[in-house]
């Protein structure tokens, strides 16, 4: 039996950064920008594909609330930044009503290879996600934790949505985005597989064959961080609101914390067929936190708050060892208001009802964005 991981946690963010006059993105900012980024924060900050886009990475922390607060403070430089060029970040997986074809992308090699390799596929990658770390020494280990809690993905999922709007429209789900990232190779659910050692031999099959450099180009749901001794969760839209971000990161180390405990214990998570798990991962990409999941134990549909209960009952034990119950139990809070994506409907809805044409709403919908990354 493995010794017990450590489950530190760490958590990345990547961020639009909208001009405040016009609420557009800002397509090519200022050379000074991300200078300006680092001074505050330090090499915390990095550029991502596109240059309306700035990632964020916390450092490894035994607690979430440790790395919230890191966090709280890489937006806080972030926006300090922003301001000083009269720009703003919003964290949202989607911009409301900007146009991809209008971007440019970083000019770094790896990202100049994307697109050449990708095409219109990556062009199109007007999308922000956040990404939660969380340690298991074991290289088994984080394999075993991995498949099991991939169950799981789509609660996960639920809880973040915030991507209703694509170009000026509302698509009628909660996660657009994962509709654009899914266009992508290699994305998705992972491969369910017996060891690490079977990981690595599928890792350098791809890079033998010339498909990959490395792991990191493996974009699924979930998967064993190619620079880190963790499990990295990758399905979540980023949340404008940073407690709500915290509510998933506790719910997600807190589940691999129960899962750890369930193997001591000689038991583990069930493992059911892809398919199974792909419908739940649709319905939360449409419906979000206001929708219903199948509980594929009883086979069922269950709304979703049911749900966030029960799972809550399960890891409160794993919560309060881990010192993040009280982050946990804002999940609820997630699930009776609704997540991102609800808020931004309600406030393209009541710049509508205000008078406020399509085009007026949505920069109203931008605005409220900006309001709640400074939340913080």
């Amino acid at each position: 039996m493995p010794n017990r991981p450590s489950f530190t946690v760490g958590i990345e963010e990547e961020y639009l950064v909208v001009d405040r006059e016009t609420r557009d993105l800002v397509i090519r900012p200022d050379p000074d920008f991300l200078k300006a980024c680092a001074e505050r924060v330090g090499g915390q900050v990095t550029p991502e594909y596109l240059q309306c886009q700035v990632e964020v990475g916390t450092r490894p922390h035994a607690d979430v609330g440790g790395a919230i607060a890191e966090l709280r403070s890489l937006r806080a430089g972030v926006a300090e930044a922003c301001a000083a060029f009269g720009y703003a970040p919003i964290a949202a997986s989607t911009h409301p009503f900007a146009e991809w074809r209008d971007q440019t992308h970083t000019r770094k090699p790896r990202y100049d290879a994307l697109r050449a390799d990708l095409g219109d596929a990556a062009r199109r990658l007007l999308i922000c996600g956040m990404h939660v770390h969380v340690c298991v020494e074991d290289e088994d280990l984080r394999i075993d934790l991995m498949n099991q809690v991939v169950y799981f993905l789509p609660h996960l999922l639920a809880l973040s949505c915030s991507s209703p709007f694509w170009r000026g429209q509302d698509t009628g789900l909660s996660s657009y985005r994962l509709t654009i990232f899914d266009a992508l190779p290699r994305t998705g659910l992972p491969d369910r597989m017996e060891s690490f050692a079977e990981y690595r031999r599928l890792v350098d099959h791809l890079v033998g064959a010339g498909c990959i450099e490395d792991g990191t180009k493996l974009w699924w749901d979930i998967r064993p961080s190619a620079r880190f001794p963790t499990v990295e969760s990758r399905i979540t839209d980023i949340c404008p609101l940073l407690e709500d971000a915290a509510a998933i990161a506790a719910l997600y180390q807190s589940l691999m914390a129960y899962l750890f405990r369930l193997r001591a214990a000689n038991q583990r998570w069930r493992l059911y067929p892809p398919t199974m798990l792909r419908e739940n991962r649709w319905r939360a990409m449409r419906y979000g936190a206001d929708g219903a999941l199948i509980d594929h134990g009883r086979g069922v549909q269950a709304p979703f708050a049911a749900l966030v209960e029960e799972i809550i009952a399960l890891v409160s034990d794993d919560a309060a060892a881990l010192g993040c119950l009280d982050a946990l139990r804002h999940a609820r809070v997630i699930a009776a208001r609704g997540a991102g994506a609800r808020r931004q409907r309600d406030a393209f809805a009541r710049a509508r009802d205000a008078g406020a044409d399509d085009h007026a709403a949505l920069q109203a919908v931008v605005d409220d964005l900006i309001a709640a990354f400074g939340e913080t």
